[in-house]
């Protein structure tokens, strides 16, 4: 018999089997017990949590020869078929491959039939944002009035690219990602039950690794019992996901902690041998100084997850708070950076000593990192004093809103932000030139390069904004930039890119004066390079 993998050997069939959904087994157990049957279901949540598991389980329930119950038989011809992926009325649809509203309209011809051998016809619409707006409206004439032997079962990881008219005629379910620790036990319960051996820590390693998706769980379960050769062991698990245990995040922190530069970059060094993921190990070290952070301010909310609480709690008495929060947003900055970095090693080693470089000087140099604070003069000034407003000066300054001018005294890049646009209806706004206005009429030109993100819809957006600000009917008309037409004042996006090379230049010029930072560049024999240099 062909090997079957655990995420489809380990299916629920029932209600009871379902992990983690407590709320929506919930409802949808009241319903079908009580006959309060909706006629449409939309089920939401990320990958691998359960949405057309339990849709599956739905449409069984809806149609198993027993009877409607929470319960449905599951040997009957009905359940399982609809087990096997076999009963004719159950039609299941990938939406990502049916977007064209041919298709949608193809599918709802056959709506009026009646079923061929269940209670119901159930269509299982899987992705269904994917659908295009002419098939959402296909769909929404079906799903205003709909026969009675049909129901719709539609599943989504992005339910806000679904239109209004689509979610007020459904019954939405929201599934929640599953917590670490729960998936961590059903591993568990599942290695048990098929007597393979693992490790504690292994399991810990691979729930963190699913991120909340019991599917991603259980797939790379899979893959660590194929690469443990039938056990599931901690050194196999660290060597297959590319991560390193977490004793060596700590080593990182603890270093940081004592602004020991040299022993970090040596901590590095032994990293590199087991060649990680780098990226995954910024993220490690931002997890980290967030569960640092809630232990020195919050130290009751910190659970003992991964049995370190104790070491969290030591770590968060070593740092104040301004150093941790510095850690975490370098992590983040670092993290997103990190594929513009010549080499990820080389990436990581800088987030690293860029945490030290930038920590909080508390009137002396004992905080600097040991190989740069001796580097630094002790006379150099370490803050400039920053007079403190009076309340009533915070009172006037929180109260006060920029006056708005007239139509006639319109400037557009200030105009722009005060609209309160989002989206591509911000960036068509921000590539677009005042040319004149005639009465109250806004000329405006749009620059050839973004015509591509206007529309009739996204057009009408900008006017109506501007109405609401100025609380009058006032007309904007949007041409687009050609050969003949030249844009006669410079767009708030150009503004905004003009004054972000202004501040570059200036951080620029501030970071050569700055000697603890010529102190680095000289320990380190580092150079200056700027991100626009590294572009890909």
């Amino acid at each position: 018999m062909a090997y079957q993998v655990l995420a489809r050997r380990w299916r629920p069939r029932f209600f009871d089997e379902v992990v983690g959904q407590e709320p929506v087994l919930r409802a949808l157990i009241h319903g079908l017990d009580s006959g309060r049957l909706h006629h449409a279901f939309l089920f939401t949540g990320t990958r691998g949590v359960g949405k057309t598991t339990l849709a599956r389980i739905l449409a069984k329930a809806l149609n198993c020869e027993q009877g409607v119950s929470s319960r449905p038989c599951g040997v009957c011809s009905a359940c399982r078929e609809i087990d096997e992926a076999k009963f004719v009325d159950l039609i299941e649809v990938d939406a990502a491959s049916k977007t064209k509203v041919e298709d949608t309209r193809e599918l709802l011809e056959k709506v009026q039939y009646t079923p061929s051998r269940g209670r119901y016809k159930v269509y299982l619409i899987d992705e269904v944002h994917m659908f295009s707006n002419h098939s959402f409206n296909a769909l929404l004439k079906t799903l205003e009035e709909p026969p009675p032997h049909v129901k719709f079962l539609l599943a989504t990881t992005d339910p806000q690219r679904l239109p209004v008219t689509i979610l007020s005629r459904c019954l939405q379910f929201n599934l929640r990602r599953l917590s670490l620790p729960l998936i961590q036990n059903y591993l568990a319960k599942i290695l048990t039950k098929d007597s393979i051996p693992f490790e504690e820590v292994a399991l810990q390693e691979l729930a963190r690794a699913a991120d909340g998706s019991m599917r991603d769980g259980l797939s790379l379960l899979d893959q660590a019992i194929s690469h443990g050769d039938g056990r599931v062991l901690a050194v196999d698990v660290y060597d297959m996901l590319g991560t390193l245990p977490r004793d060596r995040v700590f080593s990182l922190l603890d270093a940081l902690a004592s602004g020991n530069a040299r022993l970090l970059l040596e901590l590095v060094e032994s990293m590199a041998q087991y060649s990680p993921d780098w990226s995954g190990l910024i993220g490690e070290l931002a997890g980290l100084a967030q569960k640092v952070a809630l232990a020195q301010l919050v130290p009751d909310a910190l659970e003992d997850t991964f049995g370190d609480r104790d070491r969290i709690l030591a770590l968060a008495k070593k740092m104040t708070p301004e150093e941790v929060q510095l850690q975490y947003q370098i992590a983040l900055m670092g993290r997103r950076d990190l594929s513009l970095a010549p080499q990820p090693r080389g990436g990581f080693e800088m987030v690293l000593l860029r945490m030290l470089a930038f920590r909080p000087v508390l009137g002396n140099t004992q905080n600097l990192p040991k190989m740069v604070a001796q580097q630094v003069p002790t006379h150099a000034p370490i803050q400039k004093s920053v007079a403190t407003p009076t309340p009533s000066v915070l009172k006037t300054a929180a109260t006060r809103t920029p006056a708005l001018p007239s139509l006639e005294e319109i400037h557009w890049p200030e105009l722009v932000p005060l609209l309160n646009l989002v989206g591509l209806s911000h960036q068509v706004a921000m590539n677009c030139s005042l040319v004149r206005i005639d009465g109250k009429t806004l000329h405006l030109l749009l620059e050839k390069q973004r015509s591509v993100f206007l529309n009739k819809e996204r057009a009408q957006q900008i006017e109506k904004a501007v109405q609401n600000r100025f609380g009058q009917s006032v007309q904007v008309v949007i041409a687009i930039q050609d050969e003949t037409s030249s844009l006669v004042q410079a767009t708030p996006a150009q503004i905004q890119e003009r004054m972000r090379q202004e501040k570059k230049v200036k951080a620029q010029a501030v970071l050569e004066t700055d000697l603890k930072f010529r102190a680095l560049v000289e320990v380190f024999d580092a150079e200056v390079i700027s991100p626009d240099d590294v572009r890909h």
